[in-house]
This record gives structure tokens, sequence and C-alpha cells, in this order.
């Protein structure tokens, strides 16, 4: 009995495949895909409750010298496969699918996100949601998975140095605080966010009324900070946590009285 032929498949057969074809320059291309997709995706707290936010995703595979180019829509069709909702624990899952159906040895794929905590005001306990930039990093190096969290802090700095000579106040910022963490243990969020808040002048709010703005201008003024001192306070407190074993912080002061940022970095491991 002959087979039935779908006219789709007709018209796939008659199309070229431009894709596979032999490329003649010889040169491996490292990253290929798409950049800067937006799914949403669901994450789970430490308490366990269950939050949606949109994602934006991107894909890269490494492209062998004997190919012309890849599947580009093949990307777009595993974030889409089933509707599903994916996830931060599917994040491994998704990572091998695209290895798998782009026929990739090594890949990377990155999901940034906002996540966002309720907070209440220190004073008048005020609660309002402070959002925070998180990035889940994979890649497929050698054969190995390597998943890297990136969670960007927003704080509170104020300068020790303008303090010291001032007669009157000092001069204070708003500093983004950024940790990259290569992880051996689950580490959560929250407790990642808490132990930046706890190296900062001080900690942000979405609400202030004027009891709190009292208390959040006097704590930072009793706890000045340079930005070496918060790379180097954070990596201390790093340093005793043995599920982390990369970590970089990086100390971004957008300074208030100069037109430029004050920036440290420092990168590690813990043996």
């Amino acid at each position: 009995m002959n087979k039935i032929t779908k006219p789709n498949e007709l018209v796939a057969d008659l199309i070229e495949d431009t894709q596979n074809k032999t490329d003649h320059r010889h040169l491996d291309i490292d990253k290929v895909g798409i950049k800067a997709i937006t799914h949403p995706i669901i994450v789970k707290d430490k308490t366990g409750v269950v939050k949606h936010t949109n994602a934006t995703f991107s894909m890269y595979v490494h492209l062998p010298q004997n190919f012309k180019g890849t599947h580009m829509s093949r990307f777009v069709e595993i974030l889409n496969t089933n509707k599903r909702e994916i996830s931060v624990t599917s994040f491994k899952e998704i990572l091998e699918e695209m290895l798998q159906r782009l026929e990739a040895k090594s890949g990377y794929l990155e999901m940034q996100f906002p996540y966002f905590v309720n907070k209440k005001a220190p004073v008048t306990k005020s609660e309002s949601l402070m959002n925070y930039d998180i990035s889940f990093i994979g890649e497929m190096v050698d054969g190995k998975i390597i998943n890297t969290t990136k969670v960007t802090v927003p704080v509170t700095t104020l300068c020790p140095c303008s303090k010291k000579i001032a007669k009157h106040g000092a001069h204070n910022q708003r500093s983004h605080i950024t940790l990259t963490l290569v992880t051996n243990q689950c580490v959560w969020i929250e407790d990642i966010i808490e132990l930046i808040e706890n190296q900062a002048s001080c900690e942000l709010y979405g609400i202030l009324k004027r009891p709190d703005e009292k208390y959040v201008t006097e704590k930072a003024y009793e706890n000045p900070k340079f930005v070496e001192d918060i790379v180097r306070d954070v990596a201390t407190e790093i340093k005793k946590n043995k599920k982390i074993s990369h970590y970089i912080i990086e100390s971004e002061n957008f300074e208030s009285i100069h037109n430029h940022s004050a920036y440290a970095l420092i990168s590690g491991t813990n043996d």
C-alpha cells in the first residue's frame, strides 16, 4: 500500500535546507543561536510559594566548521514544547534538550528574570515589593554541565571619606552588588539577597514613611562603606558557605557627587 503524502510534507521536501550545507571556510563558531526571547516561567520561593514571572532567554550552541548554519527555529520550539510553563527546576532539562535537538556537543543557556520579595519597612512595617535581577546560566563544557547563579541587589552605601571630612552629613548613593555563584548544593535566592543586604550601609525598601526614612538615613550614616569594603565583607561571608564552590563579587556605586561610578571586584573559590 502506497503511503499518502501530506501537502506540507511535499513542501518540506521541495524547500532546500540551506543550514545543512557544507561551509568551506573551515571556521568553528563558538556561539550561535537566539538572544533576548521572552517566555513566562514559574519560580518557587524558599517558603514553597509559586511565583509567576517573565524571563528573557539567550540560547546558543557551538557550530562545527563543516555546517553553514544552525536551525534557529528549534530554539523557539524548545521553549514552546507542549506549551509548558518553564520552571527553575526544568532549566537543566532545557539545556540538555537544546544540545540534543541541535546536535551540539557544547552550548549555553541563560535565563534572566525579575524576582520579587515582599519586604516590611524597618519601623512602620509598611509592606511593599522589592525586585531583584536574577540570572541562571547553564553551560555544557567538555561533557560537563556547569550551573551558575547571578544575583544583583540594589543597596545604599555611604562614603567613609565624606563622613570623615565633612562637618555636616556625608554623601551616599545607590549601589548594585552582583554575586555570581557556582554552587554544589541548592542555595535559595532569598538567602543570597539577605547575605548581600547585610553587608551594605543599608538595604533598600519599596515604601518608606518618615520614621522609616529617619531610620535608614541614620543606619547608613553609622555604617559607611567603600566599594572595596563591600566586596571584602561579602567575600568574608561567602567563604563561610561550603555550598558555594566559585564566586565573583562586584560592587558598583552610582556616585552622587561624581559623573562616574566606583567599582570593585573579587573572585575566588571555596576549597
